[in-house]
């Protein structure tokens, strides 16, 4: 890496810190429902709501009713916006008057953003009104996003609790993330973009002459507000089907940072709450450590590996043994105006959180700058990981890393004062092997049948890359994708939309048991004989969990992708 991907870097996380510790505090106040005394209005509405629609919120409910009430909310979501998208040539606010979707197509939306993965089939501007991007699109990034939160919080309390059995109340959480955290930040996030050149309007799209004569259209829309929930949501899903690449969505080097800062905000804010609702911030800052480290390695790989671009390119005269193969690194599907320094780090962000958005084609990556995204989506999502989804899921390593060391020191694994017994390893194998599952399964599907073929753009390699980023992307729900592979037919819309929901709730599920499991234990006292799970010790454990439990089951695929691949281009030609 040169200076200015290190100073990148380094500001990147200095920023991110700085920002993040803050929100935490505010995070772990609206898990407690400690609520300011200058929101006492709000508050005072919010529990009229609750009594009309009778819900009683003083009364926290066990992991089942919460896991209840969840998925019905979410399957809820997913009748409104398959709905809304069937009938949006019928509906208001389409000056373009663009017809219905197909039923396919809105099914795997549907599924899509109810689960924040934001997979996109289709092109957003040619494809989906005005209306349908706000009240479909639009609120499930609320949502979605506030649901993955409301599931951390119901881990967390497990782990605070003190033999209760309650992990809060699904409806309180949803509401009080929705209208307290993901509202306001969204809010002041969208007026700076549209400070930056976001633009954000009604008008019908717009016909202009180019400089070199012709006509071309120019589309037109409420971006801002989709853009700002889109980030910080972790949700991906843009305006544009050329997403945070597209200069509407993603205009200036400043937008473009803060675009990441935003996708990493909430993910890092959440450890620290963690750490304060569970009374013991080195807790908050060892599970930060492990995401940072994995977080800073990748960077470590991609940035050099696009730097020196592809190795093909020494069969036109660059020495073989300089570290610059191609002349400027690899631009190919990069925006000028990013370079590949800021593009490549967008990349290992959005891709280590949940979070679908791109600002270049990961496509266009070189072997092994292309597999690093992939390995990181692979990794289930943890480094730091989706606005919930990553904490929670990486507390599940957590899990996972303490029963290990339990059995090489012939003690009851424990963590943060809570016996892990058989219970909770059984649901912890469920939640980090059903992706794993998902992925391979549907990827050899995709493989051995012609429908699943006929989408590959490219072959060989290649082409078996982006079929297992797509299926890695929607079973982790990230969203983003490979591009190359044409996803929108009923054979990839229908496989896909499965992966992503059993994806989301098949993880969800048994994480809500988990918490109520150990909501109902007491916490132990420390004693000499405790692993301490705040020091180095516990972290390499913890970064050692997730790249060999989290990565091992896809290296034989990833030998077959982007391994093959990467020897392949330092072939000599």
């Amino acid at each position: 890496m040169n200076a200015s991907a290190w100073t990148q870097l380094v500001v990147f996380l200095a920023v991110l810190a700085a920002i993040a510790w803050p929100l935490g505090r505010w995070i772990a106040l609206l898990a407690d429902g400690r609520m300011p005394t200058w929101l006492a209005p709000l508050v005072r509405a919010e529990h009229v709501l609750y009594r009309l629609a009778g819900v009683d919120v003083a009364a926290p409910s066990g992991w089942k009713p919460y896991a209840i009430g969840l998925l019905a909310f979410n399957a809820l979501g997913v009748v409104v916006v398959f709905a809304l998208q069937l009938l949006q040539g019928a509906l208001p606010l389409n000056p373009q008057a663009l017809p219905g979707i197909g039923v396919d197509s809105a099914f795997n939306t549907a599924i899509s953003f109810v689960t924040n993965t934001n997979w996109q089939g289709y092109a957003g501007e040619t494809t989906m009104s005005y209306l349908t991007q706000m009240l479909a699109l639009t609120v499930q990034n609320f949502l979605s996003a506030a649901s993955g939160i409301a599931v951390a919080f119901a881990l967390i309390r497990g782990f605070a609790a003190r033999s209760t059995g309650a992990v809060g109340n699904v409806w309180a959480d949803l509401t009080r993330v929705t209208l307290y955290l993901l509202l306001p930040l969204s809010l002041v996030f969208a007026l700076v973009l549209a400070g930056q050149g976001v633009i954000q309007n009604f008008d019908a799209y717009r016909d202009v002459r180019t400089l070199e004569g012709g006509m071309q259209q120019i589309a037109m829309g409420p971006v801002a507000s989709q853009e700002a929930i889109k980030m910080l949501g972790t949700n991906g899903g843009g305006f544009f089907n050329a997403n945070s690449a597209h200069p509407f969505e993603n205009p200036t080097a400043l937008a473009n940072a803060l675009q990441m800062l935003a996708i990493f905000l909430i993910p890092a804010a959440l450890v620290f709450a963690f750490g304060r609702l569970v009374g013991d911030m080195r807790q908050g800052w060892a599970v930060l450590a492990a995401m940072t480290v994995l977080f800073v390695a990748a960077v470590l790989i991609a940035t050099p590996a696009e730097q020196a671009g592809n190795l093909q390119f020494t069969g036109l005269g660059i020495d073989q043994s300089a570290s610059v193969f191609q002349p400027g690194g690899n631009m190919e599907g990069k925006e000028a105006r990013f370079g590949i320094n800021a593009s490549t780090l967008f990349a290992v962000v959005t891709t280590a959180a949940s979070c679908g958005a791109v600002n270049a084609m990961h496509d266009s990556f070189t072997a092994l700058g292309g597999a690093v995204p992939l390995a990181l989506i692979q990794l289930g999502e943890v480094v730091f990981g989706g606005v919930g989804s990553g904490l929670y899921g990486m507390l599940v390593f957590a899990i996972l890393a303490v029963f290990i060391a339990g059995l090489m020191i012939g003690r009851t694994p424990e963590y943060l004062g809570k016996k892990i017994e058989s219970f909770e390893m059984k649901m912890t194998s469920v939640a980090i092997l059903v992706t794993p599952i998902l992925v391979l399964g549907c990827t050899a599907l995709a493989v051995s049948v012609e429908a699943g073929r006929a989408g590959i753009a490219n072959p060989g390699p290649h082409g078996f890359s982006e079929i297992l980023y797509a299926f890695s992307s929607a079973a982790n729900n990230n969203g983003s994708a490979f591009a190359g592979l044409s996803a929108n037919t009923p054979f990839y819309n229908l496989l896909l939309a499965v992966a992503m929901a059993v994806g989301r709730f098949a993880v969800i599920v048994p994480v809500l048991a988990i918490a109520g499991s150990l909501a109902a234990k007491q916490r132990l006292p420390v004693t000499a004989g405790t692993l301490p799970t705040h020091g180095p010790l516990f972290v390499a454990l913890l970064i050692g969990a997730v790249l060999l439990v989290g990565l091992l089951n896809y290296v034989p695929a990833l030998a077959l992708g982007p391994v093959v691949e990467h020897v392949m281009q330092g072939a000599p030609r």
